[in-house]
């Protein structure tokens, strides 16, 4: 199996095929999802609340990430290895070169950063240093209090030509991959068509380049609610495996996300 390179997710976009990604923490359920062709596994501080059952993803350390990638790296071949920067892990220049080399030497071959054209020097900085860069906009939980909660954004005008903005601008920085969570359907599209670099949504509509969803929602495990955006494939299969392929071929496909699953 040829292993999933960031040229590779490119040449996806390029193309016109979608990304497949998951969330993914353990050896086990990654080696499961490469076995069935995911594209993407993130590591995500979401870990702080499916596995830890934290209220929100703020308690969530480096070392935290960084053992659950070492983790998800031993289980795959052929994804492509995502990992988070927790909260508050990137405050400084210092801080964010040293807690990033901590996750890429745990397995991660890029790390993902929460925030808007503010994170422009610290990209430029990353990728300098060798380590590749995924930018997140739309919905980003490290900000949940100063949001007053989990909330689509991007709705107003004024919001969604800044979070445009703020994409262009990672993408000048030097990001090569973007994360878009919970915004509506026409903005995931703007942005997705904006940006040469791939955009993988949550929650952002049909239109970007990919789709990425926590492993317990597509599941239907997660302990606390099933969002929107999200769909459980394992009560419609009856089998992990299955609910894993059904949910790759309908991000392929592009029947996922179905209106009901997006935001207008």
């Amino acid at each position: 199996m040829k292993k999933v390179t960031i040229s590779g997710l490119q040449a996806l976009k390029a193309a016109g095929t979608k990304i497949s990604a998951l969330t993914a923490y353990d050896a086990s359920f990654a080696k499961m999802f490469d076995e069935q062709h995911i594209d993407v596994l993130l590591i995500g501080d979401s870990l702080g609340m499916v596995l830890q059952g934290q209220d929100d993803t703020l308690p969530v350390t480096v070392e935290d990430v960084a053992y659950h990638t070492r983790a998800v790296r031993r289980g795959t071949s052929r994804a492509f290895v995502l990992a988070d920067m927790p909260f508050m892990s990137y405050a400084t220049p210092a801080e964010t070169y040293q807690n990033a080399a901590k996750l890429m030497a745990a397995g991660a071959s890029m790390v993902k950063l929460e925030g808007g054209a503010w994170l422009g020097e610290t990209i430029s900085g990353l990728i300098e240093r060798g380590v590749p860069v995924c930018g997140h906009l739309g919905l980003t939980p490290q900000s949940v209090h100063v949001f007053g909660g989990f909330k689509v954004q991007g709705r107003e005008e004024s919001q969604a030509a800044k979070l445009v903005e703020d994409a262009l601008a990672l993408e000048r920085a030097g990001a090569q991959l973007l994360v878009l969570e919970c915004v509506p359907t026409a903005l995931g599209k703007a942005v997705s068509d904006a940006l040469t670099i791939p955009v993988i949504g949550i929650g952002a509509g049909p239109h970007t380049d990919g789709q990425i969803l926590v492993m317990h929602d597509m599941f239907g495990i997660s302990a606390n609610y099933m969002p929107k955006f999200s769909k459980n494939y394992l009560l419609e299969t009856g089998d992990m495996r299955q609910a894993v392929q059904k949910y790759i071929e309908e991000v392929k496909s592009g029947a996922f996300p179905a209106p009901s699953q997006s935001f207008e």
